[in-house]
């Protein structure tokens, strides 16, 4: 009954089971065993030599990443709905030391590189104006939307040709590989991404992100940050074993397609209420008050989005059965 977020989803079974393997003694920090698969794993799901950091939040992973795109005297361009600029409470700005946040529109939360050059055209090159160092993009949308692979691509065609950073927030990137039935690598660096902020606390995991960076030059710095940031936690494979568990036959797939297919089943019940088309594990649906009431007097628990609004969050253990009656309740409103 409860859709408010899939940051409060149950642990996956599978990480409870590697959790408790791993508690056994190996070296400190990230010197351990499973720490050193990181690095190796990923580059073969992203066809490509990559190097992988384990961090304990999101917000960690998209500071640090952001911290090795920009100067502190610059500036990253995002969207003004995204997680950065909106729920992160100023945490880029203090772990890049004082960046500033250049914020663009777009529907659905969705940049296009035509509302990107907005902000940049409007940027004088000249000392009196922070300059953009970088672009952060959110896949999937804070509204549930999804970059394709072209989408992406656009964006880094203009990245490169400004001579910008690419990073992209993943917190439910899971969500959409799974929306678009592409290789990781087509949406990541193939497309012009230098470094993801690659989701699992939202799709199984317990309190394990993982930071990928597609350019090497990324990376050492990124170490001091983050033992500096006090994020180089002492036992660092409890992170890593719950990233290899998930990883391990898919399972960050198969939970990710299991969540949008909850979501497309509200979907298909809400019709001409629904806020944004669904392409991940989110729906966003028109309410008023009074029906928004209606719903939460049945049970329900979800999200006040905004006036009229309320987002619907589908985890990766509900099943049918648990997404029917609300998909009932929705309809018969």
């Amino acid at each position: 009954m409860r859709f408010f977020s899939d940051n409060a989803a149950p642990v996956h079974p599978a990480v409870l089971a590697a959790l408790a393997e791993a508690n056994v003694l190996d070296t400190a920090y990230d010197g351990d065993a499973w720490s050193k698969q990181l690095d190796g794993l990923f580059s073969d799901l992203f066809e490509t030599d990559v190097s992988a950091l384990w961090v304990p939040s999101g917000t960690s992973a998209n500071c640090l990443a952001l911290a090795a795109l920009c100067p502190p005297h610059g500036a990253i361009v995002c969207h003004r709905e995204a997680h950065i600029q909106n729920d992160e409470c100023g945490a880029p700005e203090f772990y890049t030391h004082g960046a500033k946040l250049l914020l663009a529109e777009g529907l659905g939360a969705k940049l296009d590189p035509a509302a990107i050059r907005t902000v940049l055209d409007a940027t004088r090159n000249d000392v009196h104006q922070v300059q953009p160092h970088a672009i952060s993009i959110t896949n999937a949308t804070e509204y549930g939307l999804v970059y394709s692979p072209d989408d992406v691509a656009a964006i880094g065609d203009l990245a490169k040709a400004k001579g910008l950073g690419l990073h992209m927030d993943g917190a439910r990137f899971a969500n959409a590989v799974a929306h678009l039935g592409c290789s990781p690598a087509d949406v990541t660096w193939r497309a012009g991404v230098d470094a993801l902020s690659f989701g699992f606390v939202k799709n199984g995991g317990m309190s394990a992100e993982a930071l990928i960076f597609f350019k090497p030059d990324l990376v050492a710095a990124t170490l001091y940050r983050r033992k500096r940031a006090g994020l180089l936690l002492s036992k660092g494979r409890y992170l890593a074993v719950q990233i290899l568990a998930l990883l391990d036959d898919d399972r960050w797939l198969d939970n990710a397609r299991s969540a949008n297919a909850g979501a497309t089943l509200l979907a298909s019940a809400a019709g001409d209420r629904l806020v944004n088309p669904v392409e991940a594990n989110e729906v966003f649906l028109r309410v008023s008050p009074q029906e928004a009431a209606s719903l939460r007097a049945l049970g329900f628990d979800f999200y006040d989005w905004g006036p009229g609004e309320a987002r619907l969050v589908i985890s990766w253990n509900q099943r049918e059965e648990d997404i029917r009656p609300l998909a009932d309740a929705i309809a018969a409103l």
